[in-house]
């Protein structure tokens, strides 16, 4: 009989296992200050990103990069900074939507008088760095660059509305309110100054502003066909805002040409969706949204993935586990390469590949995570002086885990050569050392307790992932070992593969044939999922098949999964935490190579009912509520949607459920 992990029930009082809430029904004290977190929309001009809430406020957005210091954190402390644009006294829309296959958000609005369309976007361009290079590129430049400009524009449709500007930057994190001066000779431009080190913010408008306190404001009426605009505009640097840069990229001068922009901005992703391939599958628009957001989620010049767009989103209402997702994790690059071979984007493939590459220390070392350019050092800081997303605190900058030691690192690095060379049949020469230093570093410390692939901050742990991931990079480095001619390599390799392989075997299964969270315990972890994922063993094998189950059935509230039980973990946190998407959507895959396909389906479609009104994820879903909770929108989320997407769709199309690979690439 299968060991029961619930807790906190008799066996007799009548409660499912599995079923209970992570979370207790909180009284009830009137609506909150702040928007749910799955209802913010996610722009993105591939350099800095912004998130906008229903009521037209923008609420977040950092310059000059997306990790930089935020202009706009309403989203964690309602008096940090915010940008609307809408009706007068109109907080409720009629209608929110992207236009199709874009990020370009569009919002329709019902006032007394009359109805408006707004629509949002960070344009993106035609390449415009002609005389001089960008200073910030380190992949191949594209015909394509972000314009550094958060457009909005207004049409009045039918009656008439009083519409309503409100700029309120506070620079440094809700630090330094600002200053604002005309920098033309009306009333439709002006510059926004912060403290040292801050970049200047330049509000372009077809509207007369006027200042009060920090704000830059302006109200009008619009009647039926009316057009407006408001361009907010930064430059690349704070020792860029010259004459000859605002001269090089000028904002709109007029609504016709803010309209052109925003058409244009469409036009470009648009174009970029169309070089994918996606099935003709009722979950295509799932797709379509998730390639869209994560490119959204890279950093253009150096082709750096976020893990998500936003810092100290609460994983559990009002607690503590609140962190910083504005880098890239090392682990990503396997999920991120997968998900983008099978849909058809080898370009962003690419520039991740070789971005993972340029880390590579000649020593071999690797960290975890990196900032979006390969800063290694992300210093952790608490902004006590932020009241955090609905009393969520502390609030956290930077990242502390970017110290941490991980295993599992290596093997994502190896997974992510390996599926890049079988994609050409080529190995990169330039990768071979770096590929070397890898596999060695996995074989020196495989037998080394670590953190694990949840970057817990309890005692290190012998985590059943990590020495898993420490396998892959053994496995994979010795068939890239054979492909390069090097037999003598690729027999060591292998041979240190199958070590790992029989310890894992051996000491990470409890009594019944299931894989365990750590050697020390019996508890389950959502982590060995991956186990089929990677080939570790067949999925026919009983002991896959038995894992994947007994986390379906135990480590699940209402279907979805749990990270593991945080009552059996010691993580060096207090309080509970909501289920995790990206491991839900693992059971997905995870169910359909073990031939349940009938209840990948099942769960695939649950959980894709769940995705935010404009299909977005955050980190976590609250099976009792359907809440999001954590950062948004997260990067590993939507990777993990395509991977079980697709597994589900080419299992009903009749294909080999046990032999999934990315479009066009043969694994093994």
């Amino acid at each position: 009989m299968a060991k029961t992990r619930a807790t906190g029930a008799a066996p007799d009082d009548g409660v499912a296992v599995g079923r209970q809430t992570p979370f207790e029904p909180e009284p009830a004290e009137g609506p909150s200050a702040f928007p749910p977190i799955a209802e913010y929309a996610f722009l993105s001009d591939c350099e800095s990103n912004a998130l906008v809430a229903p009521s037209g406020n923008v609420e977040w957005l950092c310059s000059p990069r997306p990790d930089g210091r935020s202009v706009f954190a309403s989203m964690l402390d309602r008096a940090a900074g915010s940008f609307r644009l809408g009706p007068t006294g109109v907080l409720v829309p009629a209608g929110r939507r992207y236009l199709p296959g874009t990020l370009v958000l569009e919002t329709t609005w019902r006032a007394r008088g009359g109805w408006v369309v707004v629509r949002d976007a960070m344009c993106v361009g035609p390449w415009y760095h002609q005389q001089r290079r960008s200073g910030t590129h380190r992949r191949p430049p594209t015909d394509y660059e972000a314009e550094h400009i958060l457009l909005r524009t207004v049409k009045c449709i039918i009656g008439h509305v009083e519409l309503s500007l409100d700029c309120e930057p506070v620079f440094d994190y809700g630090r330094t309110e600002a200053t604002w001066e005309y920098s033309g000779q009306g009333y439709g431009e002006a510059i926004a100054h912060g403290g040292d080190g801050d970049v200047q913010l330049r509000l372009v408008t077809d509207l007369r502003i006027g200042f009060e306190g920090r704000g830059a404001h302006a109200r009008t009426t619009m009647h039926e066909g009316d057009r407006a605009f408001a361009a907010l505009c930064w430059p690349r640097s704070q020792w860029s805002a010259s004459e000859e840069y605002w001269a090089e990229r000028a904002p709109p001068a007029n609504a016709d040409e803010a309209f052109e922009r925003m058409e244009r901005t469409a036009e470009f992703w648009r174009g970029w969706i169309n070089q994918g391939v996606f099935p003709e599958h009722r979950w295509q628009s799932h797709l379509q949204r998730s390639a869209l957001t994560l490119k959204g989620l890279t950093y253009a010049p150096t082709g750096a993935l976020l893990a998500a767009a936003t810092t100290s989103l609460p994983e559990t209402p009002g607690g503590e586990r609140n962190y910083d997702y504005r880098y890239t994790w090392i682990r990503d690059a396997t999920f991120m390469l997968w998900g983008l071979y099978t849909l058809g984007f080898e370009r962003e493939a690419n520039d991740f590949f070789y971005f993972v590459a340029d880390l590579c220390d000649e020593d071999g070392e690797l960290q975890i995570m990196y900032g979006v350019a390969g800063e290694k050092e992300l210093p952790e800081q608490e902004l006590e002086h932020l009241s955090g997303y609905e009393d969520a605190r502390p609030v956290r900058v930077g990242n502390a885990a970017a110290t941490q030691r991980q295993h599992d690192v290596w093997g994502a690095v190896l997974d992510s050569v390996y599926l890049h060379t079988k994609s050409r049949d080529y190995l990169p020469e330039r990768v071979w050392p770096m590929l070397k230093r890898a596999v060695e570093c996995a074989i020196d410390n495989w037998a080394k307790p670590d953190q694990g692939i949840w970057e817990v901050r309890g005692p290190p742990r012998h985590f059943t992932s990590s020495k898993l991931m420490c396998w892959v990079a053994c496995d994979r480095g010795a068939r890239l070992a054979k492909l390069h001619g090097d037999r003598d390599l690729a027999a060591s390799w292998r041979k240190a593969a199958d070590e790992i392989h029989a310890d894992i075997c051996e000491h990470g299964i409890d009594e019944r044939g299931v894989f365990v969270q750590h050697y020390e315990t019996t508890a389950l972890d959502a982590s060995v999922l991956l186990m089929p994922l990677v080939r570790f063993l067949p999925p026919e094998d009983p002991r896959i098949r038995d894992t994947v189950l007994a986390i379906a059935d135990e480590l699940t509230v209402d279907e979805l999964v749990l990270r593991y039980r945080v009552e059996e973990t010691e993580d060096g946190f207090a309080g509970e935490e909501g289920t995790f998407a990206i491991c839900s959507f693992w059971l997905v895959s995870a169910l359909v190579e073990i031939g349940e396909v009938a209840r990948a389906r099942q769960l695939c479609e649950k959980l894709l009912s769940y995705s935010s009104p404009l299909q977005l994820y955050a980190e976590e879903i609250d099976p009792r509520s359907g809440r999001h909770l954590g950062n948004f929108p997260q990067a590993f989320t939507h990777l993990a949607l395509i991977n079980a997407v697709m597994h589900v769709i080419r299992a009903e199309a009749g294909g080999d459920a046990t032999r999934f690979r990315p479009q066009g690439v043969s694994l093994f």
